[in-house]
């Protein structure tokens, strides 16, 4: 799974974020003031000007400290109902009709069938409510202005700051329940669709063929092949009467042989394992060049996404993962490590082989190199292997860290290894021999020359104990609901001010926004190939290749200098924007990741209210400023 962006811890992450959260309220709300003062003051004067401005600030305070929760909820209630009367219960028709046709355009020939479900349930469901409630909070304020229905509550003890949150929580109120509906059926829905089971006749089990010593005195063939994403399972039976089912498409089936009157028959349950919630431990990545030196990153093979570097096969190449705080207790039996690595080829060779690949352990204290493993690799395909807590003694070296310098080459790992280690007989032991104070270092290294390896961080981890698959699906449903609140209080925000279609073009334009905060922010750090925005249209008109330096002259000048303060806007838009899609659990729940607490639900959650409190906030200053009944 992809992670360009993790987030750091909460307790890390609380104290640099809540700082940069002040300054940039401090600074809207002060450049928000400045300005609102500056239109008054033009149209009545100076005096008179400063002293609207401090009596709306006062009026302000005393609404905030005079908020009733029970006049909210009631405001909030009354929401809820005319949603309701806005016959919403269609959204949910809708969603139930494109749950029974979902079958029709799953592709049958997928080897990953729990993903496509997932996908298709998640992005469903978010497409449909993000809608609604864009719909909902946009249109909803200014209808029943112009309707002057609002009139009619105005009049009302209620406090204009009630109004707005009032709004907010009823259309809140309505999401939640139509999510909570909506994950209910879709769990059974995705339990229900990637449920079965296979046929295993005792005519298609028989001797295996000379060379399976190992098998020699068991049974082995193949289960029948399943309607549901066609596929089979190779079986062994054992001479004790147990059925091993052998793993495909990510799952394997549990199996018992039964006797029965008329002989032995053999009962399948239902799958295990295409559900999962994985805990993976990762680790931090450097590289190793071809002349052998530790670099940060590896070889560009011409991918514009940088978030992947390579390795150069049949070379001193090779990606390195250190992790930390690896403990014996976790992994008594050895360690899992799943991959999920690029694969890039200069030239076909064999092209239906994978490429070659080696995996090996090094102690980064006493710098033994233990090779583990030789494996196949294929573009993008999931791959599971096992670290042995006992590893053959077949090839062990003294892999030296290596460090380039200024002036020559740094050596940073000890100049000899252990003796007692180099001088070992037998088997290597994992935690004695190679992990050092919890730390272990994993190499990975492509064999076959002229191909080549691309691994980003989150490429190969540790896999640690699975978590609950249903608690981890109801926590892709929590960030819809996030997505939810700030699309609510966003359109509650601009139909304060702006008529319903012009407030829902400024949400969609806002979140869109907010998706490509990340590209925004490097565009404004001139990380971007080709410029800033003005340079980049001007080698757009001319033609100009997006790497090579411009002509100097006037008009190269004269774009940069735009650039300079367009970079400073957008530096300043970044920072406001929300990062829209860092609200969503969709991709970890659908490759089969657990969303961890601490950080992806705690820093999502309280940068949704670092985000509501002031948009709400300023949709009680723009509602102040309407013409509305009192």
């Amino acid at each position: 799974m992809v992670i360009e962006n993790p987030l750091p811890p909460f307790l890390e992450w609380i104290g640099p974020a809540a700082l940069d959260w002040v300054i940039v309220a401090a600074l809207v709300a002060l450049i928000a003031g400045a300005g609102a003062y500056l239109v008054v003051a033009l149209r009545y004067g100076p005096v008179t000007g400063f002293g609207i401005a401090r009596r709306t600030l006062v009026d302000a305070a005393i609404d905030v400290v005079g908020i009733s929760p029970r006049r909210i909820w009631a405001l909030g209630l009354l929401g809820v109902k005319e949603s309701i009367s806005r016959r919403i219960l269609w959204v949910f028709a809708i969603f139930v009709v494109a749950l029974a046709f979902a079958g029709w355009f799953i592709d049958r020939t997928s080897t990953e069938p729990a993903r496509l479900y997932l996908d298709g349930v998640l992005s469903r469901t978010s497409f449909l409510v993000l809608v609604l409630m864009l719909i909902l909070s946009a249109f909803s304020l200014p209808a029943d202005l112009k309707s002057k229905t609002l009139h009619t509550v105005v009049t009302k003890p209620v406090r204009m700051s009630e109004l707005v949150l009032g709004r907010a929580l009823g259309f809140v109120l309505v999401g939640t329940g139509l999510l909570a509906v909506m994950s209910a059926i879709s769990y059974v829905f995705v339990i229900r669709g990637v449920a079965h089971t296979h046929e295993l006749a005792a005519e298609n089990l028989r001797k295996p063929e000379v060379g399976l010593a190992s098998q020699a005195a068991g049974l082995v063939g193949y289960t029948e092949s399943t309607n549901l994403f066609p596929h089979r399972h190779r079986v062994y039976v054992d001479p004790q009467g147990t059925v091993n089912v052998e793993p495909e498409y990510g799952h394997t089936h549990p199996a018992e042989a039964v006797q029965g009157a008329k002989g032995v028959t053999y009962v399948l349950g239902n799958q295990e394992g295409m559900l999962q919630a994985r805990v993976p431990i990762y680790g931090k990545l450097r590289f190793r060049d071809t002349a052998g030196l530790d670099t940060d990153k590896g070889i560009n093979v011409g991918d514009e996404w940088m978030y992947r570097s390579y390795i150069q096969g049949g070379t001193r190449a090779a990606a390195i993962w250190t992790f930390e705080k690896v403990r014996e207790a976790d992994f008594p039996d050895g360690i899992p490590v799943e991959m999920n690595i690029g694969v890039f080829r200069t030239h076909k060779g064999n092209i239906e082989k994978g490429v070659t690949g080696g995996l090996a352990v090094r102690n980064p204290k006493t710098g033994l190199w233990v090779e583990v493993e030789i494996f196949e690799s294929k573009e993008f395909t999931p791959k599971r292997l096992e670290i042995p807590r006992k590893i053959p003694n077949r090839r062990n070296a003294q892999m030296i860290q290596r460090k380039a310098t200024v002036d020559n080459v740094t050596e940073l790992s000890p100049p000899e290894v252990d003796e007692r280690l180099a001088r070992k007989e037998g088997d290597f032991d994992l935690f004695e021999d190679l992990v050092a104070d919890g730390k272990l270092e994993i190499w990975l290294r492509c064999v076959d020359p002229g191909q080549y390896f691309g691994a980003g961080m989150p490429d190969l981890y540790l896999r640690a104990d699975d978590a609950s698959f249903t608690l981890n699906f109801f926590k892709g449903y929590l960030g819809i609901w996030l997505q939810m609140a700030l699309v609510v209080g966003f359109g509650v925000m601009f139909s304060t001010f702006l008529s319903g279609p012009v407030a829902a073009l400024a949400t969609v334009g806002t979140l869109l926004g907010g998706y490509f905060r990340e590209f925004v922010s490097q565009l404004a750090q001139h990380k971007v190939y080709g410029g800033g925005p003005f340079e980049a249209f001007y080698r757009l008109v001319t033609q100009e290749n997006l790497i090579t330096e411009l002509e100097p002259g006037l008009q190269t000048e004269v774009t940069r200098m735009a650039d300079t303060v367009a970079e400073f806007l957008l530096r300043a838009v970044a920072s406001i924007l929300p990062p829209f899609g860092d609200f969503s659990y969709a991709a970890n729940v659908s490759n089969g990741f657990n969303v961890l607490a601490d950080p992806y639900i705690l820093v999502p959650v309280v940068r949704a209210i670092g985000y509501l409190l002031p948009v709400l906030l300023a949709g009680y200053f723009f509602l102040k400023t309407r013409e509305v009944a009192r």
